[in-house]
């Protein structure tokens, strides 16, 4: 019987090793990628901080300014002047909320059956 016991618990500490053996690697592979998609993202945020530079170079209001210039004819642009801008008074906001009702109470249908109830 204990001949029995052993081999049993050495097949488990085998099983157990075995699994521990394939759990290892599998976490190693899935730290690379890890580490890979970390590297990723790295490059990524670096060409975003690339394109942010570019386009603010590219919109400085000088630039901008020369090349309306430039294009004048072309655009039919015109400069902009102060009354041509709005008030906030002008700009239109949704109603709130609070005037419109949540529910229509008008077409309600009662559902309830308090005839035969008895309320206490």
């Amino acid at each position: 019987m204990k001949g029995l016991l052993y081999i049993l618990t050495a097949l488990a500490v085998f099983g157990l090793a075995f699994w521990a053996y394939r759990e290892n690697y599998a976490t190693q592979e899935v730290l690379s990628e890890t580490q890979s998609l970390q590297r990723q993202i790295g490059s990524a945020q670096a060409r975003l901080a690339v394109l942010k530079a570019e386009w603010a170079y590219l919109n400085r209001p000088d630039r901008l300014r020369e090349l309306a210039e430039i294009n004048f004819d072309r655009l039919g642009l015109l400069p902009l002047r102060p009354d041509q801008f709005g008030y906030v008074d002008e700009v239109g906001y949704p109603k709130p909320a609070s005037e419109s009702p949540l529910f229509d109470i008008d077409s309600a249908v009662d559902v309830s059956n308090t005839k035969d109830m008895q309320i206490p």
